[in-house]
């Protein structure tokens, strides 16, 4: 047996930083350090690295590959591992991107480690710093009786894991289900709190007896009165979703997470189409087990409470790689113009990435209005267009790739909206509000046949909200 030692630097700056490392023997075999963290999630395996590392190997041709974040290109180096002794190389790792100094930065807005977890802490110093994240959000939750490995933090900053360069906290994911694998009401994180918002869960996710009370909007309420930001989960699954975006209780939604759902917009795209406005989030749900990430445009120099406010003012893109941005006349996601009936808005698409981008498309009401594919991959171009402002709305950029990334996970990219207000609605808003009007129907439907309440109290609280949040979609259908 030899051993291999590496040291991982920054090209920029000659310091080592932390990274994802796969070793593969000349067997073939992936090795790693005994007490080495391991990368979860599906593709190809890794080990965490903090800097520097040792394995040991048999003789013959040893692959090393290291990956850091999404904006350092994957270094790859074929060393020949002797017969015995040590062989020493140095990996310099080098961005094909610098988001920062155009004043982007990423983060993770939803992430937990379960009960098998046994060394928390270790993992949760190495995970933004491997990742390359500027925020990083872990939270509690509450299912049954399970001891979930990040419900030991207090909710805040937690500056044990924090530095300059890495903002670390502990948010809350409060939660309803109908069924111990249905969500019901849904699923929302909350992230910058003062103190937790109780209770985590309700109905069956306490124990089956437990009423579906209370509803995630009074979730949303307190958290806000705390100076806490609210964000819905997975795609909008829920029957309680519509109505707190309805009644204005979200700051965000994230879209796809977790990573083994498909990407799908579905749900977002009828709730922009009705009206309202909600920046567009992401996060990896179970560890960090996706390079899922949400970029906000906060300023050069990165500042916690200003990436927070770029977040809720939708100044964002979602990806788990390439960079996207949209201007609409100049304007950034999260602006909003005014423009007269039918006047044609300039727009321009720009992407890069490491990885090949097959399709890239922009938006108007959930429409592709302008288009370009590549069969051969493109890893950075613009695209171009007119588009007449025909009603009311939003646009948006979004990416698609047939390649997969090392978690697997095919490459995507997606920008928050851009609002246009012409004084006229579409049909595309009255489609939508008599879908999300009928969608709290049936949602009602069950609170009253179903669901399980202490008194007739509180259903009537849980009716009346929905009620509430159903109007605003009447009003807009007549």
């Amino acid at each position: 047996m030899s051993i291999v030692s590496g040291r991982i630097i920054d090209e920029q700056n000659g310091e080592l930083i932390e990274a994802r490392v796969q070793v593969l023997a000349s067997s073939g075999q992936f090795v790693h350090p005994k007490d080495a963290i391991l990368k979860v999630g599906p593709g190809s395996p890794f080990f965490y690295s903090n800097g520097t590392f040792e394995v040991d190997v048999v003789r013959g041709p040893t692959r090393i590959l290291v990956e850091r974040g999404t904006e350092y290109v994957p270094a790859k180096i074929d060393v020949e591992a002797p017969k015995r002794g040590t062989l020493t190389t140095e990996v310099v790792m080098r961005r094909w991107s610098d988001l920062a100094q155009r004043g982007w930065h990423p983060g993770n807005t939803h992430i937990h480690y379960d009960e098998k977890e046994s060394r928390p802490d270790e993992r949760l110093r190495l995970d933004p710093r491997v990742e390359d994240l500027r925020m990083t959000a872990v939270s509690i939750l509450k299912r049954g009786d399970l001891e979930y490995a990040t419900n030991k933090y207090p909710v805040g900053m937690l500056n044990d894991f924090s530095s300059a360069h890495h903002y670390v906290q502990c948010g809350e994911e409060s939660r309803h289900n109908q069924e111990p694998w249905t969500i019901g009401y849904g699923h929302i994180m909350l992230l910058n709190l003062r103190n937790a918002v109780e209770p985590l869960s309700r109905g069956v996710l306490v124990d089956p007896f437990e009423p579906d009370y209370p509803p995630l909007s009074f979730a949303c309420d307190d958290a806000r009165r705390q100076g806490g930001i609210v964000i819905w989960c997975h795609n909008g699954q829920g029957m309680e979703a519509p109505v707190a975006a309805a009644l204005g209780k979200l700051d965000a939604f994230n879209l796809f997470d977790p990573s083994w759902n498909d990407a799908e917009y579905d749900i977002y795209y009828r709730m922009l189409n009705a009206g309202l406005r909600l920046p567009a989030s992401t996060g990896s749900d179970w560890y960090i087990s996706s390079a899922n990430r949400v970029y906000a445009h906060s300023g050069v120099d990165f500042d916690y409470d200003s990436w927070l406010q770029a977040l809720k003012e939708g100044r964002t893109f979602v990806t788990n790689g390439p960079a996207l941005h949209l201007t609409i006349q100049e304007q950034e996601p999260g602006s909003s113009l005014e423009a007269n009936v039918d006047e044609r808005l300039s727009a321009l698409v720009s992407w890069q990435s490491h990885y090949s981008v097959h399709r890239v498309e922009l938006l108007f009401n959930g429409k592709v209005v302008a288009s370009q594919s590549f069969e051969q991959g493109s890893c950075q171009g613009t695209l171009e267009s007119d588009v007449p402002a025909t009603a009311d709305g939003w646009l948006a950029a979004r990416l698609f790739s047939d390649t997969r990334d090392s978690f697997a996970q095919p490459v995507f990219a997606h920008t928050s909206p851009i609002y246009v207000s012409v004084g006229r609605a579409g049909e595309e808003k009255i489609t939508a509000a008599k879908w999300l009007d009928q969608s709290i129907e049936r949602s009602l439907e069950w609170v009253n046949k179903k669901g399980r309440f202490y008194n007739d109290s509180q259903r009537a609280e849980v009716v009346d909200l929905f009620r509430e949040g159903q109007q605003i979609f009447r009003a807009i259908t007549g």
